[in-house]
């Protein structure tokens, strides 16, 4: 049986969606985040050294990261299901949407939520206007670009086919749906790109969209 670990608001949202589009039996352990520091609980540890989720366990087998959960579970579970037949342009590009979620559009993501933090954190009134004045500086100068450059550039790409590895849903399609509901929540992501809105209307109508929701609970990120 495959248990998933799985901490609310957050990317383990990811798995028990495809595993409600596999239509798969799992379980599901839930691990709430520390109300303060917003981070995992250390009762994670005990499953994978690191403490994050998503984790998935199948038998003996314990495996971390996103993207490695989505291909084991596709390529052991799918059936030809949700990926592109083998050596086709598609599957390259469902490669490439797999790796691209994680390694290159979260980072500025995750980054502007960190100095979105510090602005709000408690500290000397004397230093509050220095800190302010450097986080806003890095979000202008750097962050901030960053984010409109991955949103053009995804935007762009979905005016060339329906769906990320192009014109039928894929598993590629879910691991992109994390980095953009969370550039709807913290990075201004808008109607004003009605590509990528449309695609997140998409997502959502799921049905397997919705089930994974009510399985997994508070998911802030679904809008």
């Amino acid at each position: 049986m495959i248990t998933v670990h799985h901490l609310n608001n957050s990317r383990s949202q990811r798995v028990l969606w495809l595993l409600e589009e596999l239509g798969l039996d799992y379980e599901i352990k839930y691990y709430e985040r520390d109300p303060e520091t917003l981070l995992a609980p250390q009762s994670l540890r005990q499953v994978h050294p690191l403490g994050k989720s998503p984790v998935i366990t199948d038998g003996a087998l314990t495996l971390a990261e996103s993207g490695a959960i989505i291909e084991y579970l596709s390529e052991h579970y799918g059936e030809g299901r949700l990926a592109p037949a083998p050596n086709t342009p598609e599957r390259l590009r469902y490669t490439y949407w797999l790796h691209y979620a994680e390694g290159s559009a979260m980072p500025p993501l995750l980054l502007k939520l960190i100095f979105d933090r510090i602005e709000q954190q408690p500290m000397p009134l004397i230093a509050r206007p220095i800190a302010k004045r450097i986080t806003q500086q890095v979000k202008r100068a750097f962050i901030e670009p960053q984010i409109t450059l991955h949103l053009n550039y995804l935007e762009a790409e979905l005016e060339k086919s329906l769906w990320f590895a192009g014109d039928e849903f894929t598993a590629a399609d879910i691991q992109m749906s994390f980095p953009l509901e969370a550039a709807v929540a913290r990075a201004g992501l808008t109607a004003s790109r009605p590509q990528l809105m449309s695609f997140l209307n998409r997502i959502h109508a799921r049905p397997a969209y919705q089930r994974a929701l009510k399985r997994g609970g508070q998911y802030q990120l679904a809008g």
